[in-house]
């Protein structure tokens, strides 16, 4: 198993995720809908590709693969999804191009990147918290349409895997976070957000940051190099059923942006604009089935990875 495609290869995850596989010596094989240069991180040693996987030919031309990576989905943080619903929900068509073309040629496991999102939202409506369990996806209602796509692509790779033997893996993400993402583009989630929005005032001298919502909301944060990690360890793995990859780790808002600040050596005043897009009140990682299944959970601080966000991407503000 040498060759490998990564769908979504110039987005986030899938260019962190193909570093790592050129890194474990495979021959990659990246592709993305948007131009080359537009790429977070592009990787000359990889044969890249700008196409459109919504086309059905597309996904049959760069298949020939032993192991498929599907990264690609329309998507962002809060203000993007529930905004977007229409093109989150088209994402659908990639997952089942990619399966379509993957069973066809014969390869040998398939990857798909779901999201915590796909969880009922009953269940997540309290500050009293309560870790969610992979079994919590069902009885069905997820976090709007973005939610649904995810679920419904579940399904259907677990179809798949049933019905054809092409064997699937999946993992609901929980809030990735690190360098070399969206900071500045709409798309961004809380910790890139508001890694800018305290770089800017640092530099600007300001005294004041917007926070969406009270800031109580309560999330975990999952650091860029545990979630590759989680995904190699899932991929090779012989676990079949949807996976978490999260930290457990639980912070608000209000305490994320004070750690931020405290990175950068700032103290500002918070302004909540409290009627911004918020998601759901909380929600946390149970992490129970990923150490039985791979003996091993996310590990990096919170203090750790925001370190390494907010440089970045005070770099990329003060170029």
């Amino acid at each position: 198993m040498e060759k490998v495609l990564i769908a979504g290869a110039g987005g986030f995850i899938g260019g962190h995720l193909a570093k790592k596989l050129l890194q474990e010596g495979f021959e990659v094989k990246c592709a993305d809908i948007k131009p080359l240069n537009t790429w977070f991180q592009l990787h000359k040693q990889a044969e890249n590709h700008s196409l459109d996987l919504r086309l059905p030919e597309n996904c049959i031309n760069v298949s020939d693969v032993d192991l498929v990576f599907n990264m690609a989905a329309n998507m962002g943080g809060m203000g993007f999804i529930e905004s977007h619903g229409v093109e989150c929900m088209m994402s659908s068509t990639i997952n089942t191009n990619l399966l379509n073309a993957a069973s066809d040629l014969n390869v040998f496991r398939y990857f798909y990147s779901s999201s915590a999102c796909v969880y009922n939202i009953a269940k997540q409506s309290s500050h009293d918290v309560i870790a969610l369990k992979e079994e919590d996806a069902y009885p069905a209602q997820p976090e709007g349409p973005y939610g649904w796509e995810k679920l419904f692509s579940e399904i259907l790779c677990q179809a798949f895997s049933k019905e054809k033997g092409l064997e699937t893996r999946i993992a609901r993400f929980h809030n990735v976070y690190g360098p070399h993402g969206s900071w500045n583009d709409g798309r961004e989630k809380a910790p890139a957000a508001i890694c800018r929005k305290v770089a800017e005032s640092k530099l600007q001298g300001k005294k004041e940051i917007e926070i969406w919502g009270d800031g109580e909301q309560l999330r975990t944060f999952t650091y860029i190099e545990d979630c590759i990690e989680g995904i190699m360890r899932l991929m090779f793995s012989d676990e079949k059923d949807p996976l978490n990859i999260g930290s457990s780790e639980i912070v608000s808002i209000n305490q994320l942006t004070d750690m931020i600040s405290e990175i950068a050596g700032v103290k500002l005043d918070k302004k909540h604009i409290l009627d911004s897009p918020l998601g759901v009140v909380g929600r946390s990682s149970d992490n129970t089935k990923i150490k039985q299944a791979l003996e091993w959970e996310p590990t990096v601080p919170m203090t750790v990875g925001l370190q390494y966000t907010y440089k970045w991407i005070h770099d990329q503000i003060s170029k």
